[in-house]
């Protein structure tokens, strides 16, 4: 079959060939509608999104539907709303310093929000003759000068031009019902980036997935979803490392353990772990074996069918192994693993090469960069390729083919040096702004900390054998599931619970458990393991979130209302203090998810719902629900509340439960 080369040209000025198969270059819809509009996305740029189990009660506590509400009619979070009217008070007081942009913080001592510009405009326009005394003439100005709103109730100014806003508390009300009627995708924040791709999980074909990995997925997990929510084209990409000199070692040792391997199937290898260690050991005990697995290399990498064949086989198992783990925590990725970028890598180096990047350094090809003391290798000195090679072609790719404008990539903090110094050479290469100028295209690593056990060392087993995460997950469950039989037994209310119903609940707060623990930390710092702390039904864990969640919903079925028709219907008032600050902490959710998606940052959600509990929790201690007056409006606010947390254990990839 012969093929055509397809160059592609994109906003970012990076150019990209592609062979593709001269039949489809001769088909109509190709020449009609060209290759990036039409045949490239649906080739490479399969969106996945996750999912969310849904289960009896969450299935009817949301009117929303996609079709009522269209994404584009979002007016931002609150803070966006403040400062956008601080964005024209600006205008209106210095229309001559158009570049100054709000700066609008939470300010829960003196106001709602605070606008804290006048210091800094002050600096800019003391000694030039204006009319203004000090900051606090500035801030006074700023605070005139705000359009009328009705989301802005009063204004006042402290000290050095300290403008605090207090939001008018029948808007707040208004923003909840109307949540409550058209569903929580209306509060979804407004990001500049339009898609962005997630490079997260990526375990190595042929080798056990251990806690680095576990941290990736979840951690890249809840990053997309967060997006997702935020209408982010999101590609969750899984770079598996499913191409490489060891898959000679492994098909050579195939070959010899199972000279009818096709026929024998899966049980050729069977444990593919074992497969490798005993793989491993014959390369390095017997050089003749490792001639003949060098030779495999040389074989598989040129097309030889038996041993693609072969390789495909090591592949198919292994990714039977990520999926067990990937099941159990709902996440959802497309591969697109190194051996997909390998035949782009050769284009990619002459480029570099071209643009007078790549130079001879003691017969390896490499790339030097300010700022290093060590040369980014980009061909190593047998002419094989190397992850810089990879990942510089898949960066080249996500750019140009999946014009994705932030390239995100999970991993350990431990790779930050190569990350730096591969989109550094990119930067060098053209293909990106400069870090400076914080401008789309840009690329982010996430960098986070190791898992530790009790006694603060690599978390292992007793064996000092990495941990099986299918087994951890496992083990979760099953301690979940053993303390909640026994505090049913104890509370003797085991026997209005179904099979089915303590499996799901052991399922959704056992595995919930895990992610909690992991999420809730800031992700650059290590954190020890422990099912005894994270399955704790008290502090910041997420069984005690859980707890807090039914029994909020155990609150809105025992009053015996219909909630839906309360939220057409009913009004909500916020006459108690306490009223006021829920209301107040529910509305600033979509600022918390613009914040932990601008700053990759996956703990400042979980910090926001932790609050949002312990604030829920002082609200009912002194505000009556069932039966008081103001029923109807508290018993919004309480599924407000239960609404929102629900988002924000959806985001984080843990499924609630609605009766503990």
């Amino acid at each position: 079959m012969t093929a055509i080369a397809i160059a592609v040209a994109t906003p970012h000025s990076l150019s990209f060939s592609l062979r593709l198969p001269s039949s489809l270059s001769r088909s109509p819809s190709f020449r009609q509608t060209g290759f990036l509009r039409a045949s490239a996305r649906r080739l490479v740029s399969t969106r996945v999104h996750s999912s969310s189990v849904v289960t009896g009660e969450q299935a009817s506590t949301s009117s929303f539907s996609q079709s009522s509400f269209n994404m584009a009619d979002r007016t931002g979070s609150v803070k966006q709303q403040v400062a956008s009217l601080v964005k024209s008070s600006l205008q209106a007081t210095f229309p001559d310093l158009s570049d100054v942009e709000p700066q609008v913080a939470i300010s829960p001592k003196f106001g709602d929000y605070q606008c804290n510009n006048a210091m800094g405009l002050w600096s800019k326009i003391k000694g030039s003759g204006t009319e203004f005394r000090n900051p606090n003439s500035v801030g006074q100005a700023l605070a005139q000068n705000l359009p009328p709103s009705e989301i802005i109730e009063s204004t006042s100014v402290a000290g050095p031009g300290f403008v605090n806003i207090n939001l008018s508390t029948n808007w707040i009300s208004k923003r909840i019902k109307d949540m409550l009627v058209d569903g929580i995708q209306t509060w979804a924040p407004i990001l500049s980036v339009k898609r962005a791709v997630v490079d997260f999980s990526s375990p190595n074909i042929a080798k056990e997935m251990h806690v680095g990995h576990l941290r990736s997925t979840i951690i890249g997990d809840t990053l997309a979803r967060m997006f997702e929510f935020s209408d982010v084209d999101v590609l969750r990409r899984n770079h598996v490392g499913d191409w490489g000199t060891q898959f000679g070692m492994l098909i050579e040792y195939l070959f010899e353990q199972f000279p009818n391997w096709e026929d024998v199937g899966n049980q050729a290898i069977g444990d593919l772990q074992e497969f490798y260690k005993a793989s491993k050991k014959r390369f390095d005990d017997d050089a003749s074996f490792k001639e003949r697995a060098q030779q495999a290399v040389v074989k598989l990498q040129g097309g030889e069918a038996k041993y693609r064949a072969a390789w495909k086989k090591i592949c198919e198992i292994s990714r039977s192994e990520f999926d067990l783990v990937y099941e159990r925590l709902n996440v959802h990725l497309e591969e697109k693993g190194e051996s997909f970028y390998n035949p782009y890598i050769p284009d990619t180096i002459k480029e570099l090469t071209d643009k007078g990047l790549v130079e001879e350094s003691e017969g390896a090809r490499v790339i030097f960069l300010e700022g290093f003391n060590i040369p980014l290798i980009v061909v190593k000195k047998d002419g094989g390729y190397n992850y810089a090679s990879t990942d510089l072609t898949a960066l080249k790719y996500r750019l140009q083919v999946e014009q994705a404008e932030w390239i995100i990539y999970v991993t350990d903090v431990g790779q930050q040096q190569h990350f730096e110094m591969f989109f550094s050479a990119a930067r060098k290469a053209g293909w990106l702004p400069p870090a400076e100028e914080k401008k789309f295209p840009r690329v982010s690593h996430v960098g986070f900390g190791l898992v530790l056990g009790s006694d603060g060392k690599r978390f292992r087993t007793r064996s000092s054998e990495v941990v099986r995460l299918v087994e951890l997950l496992d083990e979760a469950k099953t301690r979940s599931k053993a303390e909640l039989i026994q505090r049913l037994a104890n509370n003797g209310t085991i026997s209005d619970w179904t099979d089915e119903e303590l499996e799901q609940t052991a399922e959704a707060v056992g595995y919930g458990a895990v992610k909690y623990a992991d999420l809730k930390n800031n992700r650059s710092t290590n954190y020890v393991f422990s099912f005894d702390q994270m399955l704790k039904n008290q502090g910041n864990t997420a069984v005690y979130l859980e707890y807090a969640h039914a029994r909020i919903c155990s609150i809105v079925r025992r009053s015996n209302k219909d909630i839906d028709t309360l939220k057409k219907t009913g009004t909500i008032t916020l006459g108690h203090p306490d009223e006021r600050v829920l209301a107040l902490h529910l509305i600033q959710f979509a600022e918390v998810v613009e914040e932990a998606c601008n700053n990759l940052l996956p703990n400042v959600l979980c910090e926001y719902l932790y609050n949002l509990s312990e604030i829920f929790n002082q609200f009912y201690t002194n505000c009556r629900v069932i039966d008081s007056p103001e029923e109807t409006s508290r018993l919004l606010l309480c599924e407000a509340t239960a609404t929102v947390m629900r988002k924000c254990f959806e985001l984080l990839g843990i499924k609630p439960v609605f009766k503990l």
